[in-house]
């Protein structure tokens, strides 16, 4: 029970910094979009791969307003990331052996 509860404040933390917290990050470009608009080879870039994705460059399609666009993008990326990791670890965990039969 202890467990549990532990984890459920921890997804509750988790999505309220993702939901809120996200608003207030640094709108200025991540590190390698910085040094390759300042050694200027950032115009050669192609475009990415998540371009057309509903959660594409840190934003929810569709969502005009900017905090809770990026709230979404964050709690959106945060179920997904659970979701999947929890999948994983469910199919991959040990089980017990099946007894054998004689």
């Amino acid at each position: 029970m202890k467990n549990r509860r532990f984890l459920v404040i921890g997804l509750f933390v988790a999505l309220l910094v993702a939901g809120v917290g996200s608003y207030y990050a640094s709108s200025h470009p991540d590190g390698l979009e910085y040094v390759a608009h300042r050694t200027g080879f950032l115009d050669s870039a192609k475009e990415p791969v998540d371009t057309g994705s509903p959660f594409a460059d840190y934003s929810t399609e569709g969502v005009d307003d900017a905090r809770l666009s990026g709230g979404i993008a964050g709690v959106a990326g945060v179920l997904l990331t659970l979701g999947l990791g929890g999948g994983l670890f469910w199919v991959l965990r040990r089980r017990p052996p099946a007894e054998q039969q004689d």
